[in-house]
């Protein structure tokens, strides 16, 4: 987070809020993870007129209505490329990410590896519900088995992609992450808001990529992994577990016996794209630049 982009005065998390109201579902999770972010941005002091959330297609993907600060709501899956082009034409600018498992995952799981080698300092927020919300209930790549896009009390005729189950593996996205070396990881569970909070203060201090995976339970399509589902397989990353020890980390985030909830992995000493720029720009400073005829007597 560019020390330009925090404002001396201090804002309160309901100066964040919009006038537009979030229309989720009643009881969906995405409500938590908004709350936690107004709050993650009060206690950072983000100045709204130096603040950008990014969002995909899908219904977090919603979420930069619900915010006063400057927003782009942008194609499904291409998020984090948007966000890294603000980050590096307005490196002075917090840029924020936010969007759902299907979005992020799925459509945009090839951004990922490359946002993580460039490594910008833009935080991306992912509200993992283990379903397509949206589009009404398919499986996503977050699914588990036995997870059918088939409700007992809905119309069975409008669910024909996954009638009898998951039957694809699932994916661990916080392993993928780790295994990108994406240089900050975390979980959080939007029924814990303070500790999400904090996750997410964290991530917005950190210099360079962070993903933070949030559960986000969906009351509407997925009956399987609900509140009380995470409630009792959540559990805090151990008080002795070293983020910045990468094996450990994948020791951590390949557990079965529950997920862990906290930073996971982080990586400071990782170069930026940012710096990169910075780094040409200095070595070029001086030279001419700015026209087609400056740049072709270069090679005449």
């Amino acid at each position: 987070m560019p020390e330009t982009a925090v404002s001396q005065q201090q804002y309160a998390p309901k100066d964040y809020k919009s006038s537009l109201k979030p229309i989720w579902c009643p009881g969906c999770g995405d409500f938590g993870v908004l709350n936690a972010l107004y709050k993650a941005m009060s206690i950072c002091g983000l100045s709204p007129e130096k603040t950008v959330i990014v969002s995909g297609i899908g219904c977090s993907s919603r979420l930069p209505g619900f915010v006063t600060t400057y927003g782009f709501h942008s194609v499904h899956g291409r998020a984090l490329t948007i966000a890294t082009g603000i980050k590096v034409s307005r490196p002075d600018l917090n840029v924020v990410v936010v969007g759902g498992d299907g979005d992020g995952y799925s459509i945009g799981a090839g951004h990922l590896p490359h946002t993580a080698r460039r490594n910008p300092d833009i935080t991306y927020l992912i509200m993992n519900n283990n379903v397509y919300g949206l589009t009404k209930g398919q499986v996503s790549p977050t699914s588990m088995v036995p997870m059918a896009s088939v409700q007992a009390n809905l119309d069975p005729k409008r669910w024909k992609t996954t009638p009898y189950g998951m039957t694809e593996d699932t994916i661990n996205p916080i392993a993928m992450a780790i295994a990108y070396d994406i240089s900050f990881v975390a979980r959080g569970f939007s029924y814990r808001p303070n500790q999400l909070t904090e996750i997410i203060v964290a991530g917005l201090q950190h210099k360079g990529f962070a993903l933070i995976d949030a559960f986000s339970p969906c009351p509407t399509f997925n009956q399987d992994q609900t509140d009380d589902f995470y409630k009792e397989r959540t559990y805090d990353v151990p008080e002795d577990h070293d983020p910045t020890d990468r094996v450990k980390a994948f020791e951590l985030a390949l557990r079965t016996d529950g997920y862990p909830i906290g930073v996971i992995y982080r990586n400071d000493l990782k170069h930026s794209i940012m710096e990169e720029q910075a780094a040409l720009k200095s070595r070029f400073a001086g030279q001419p630049s700015g026209s087609v005829s400056a740049l072709l007597h270069r090679f005449v």
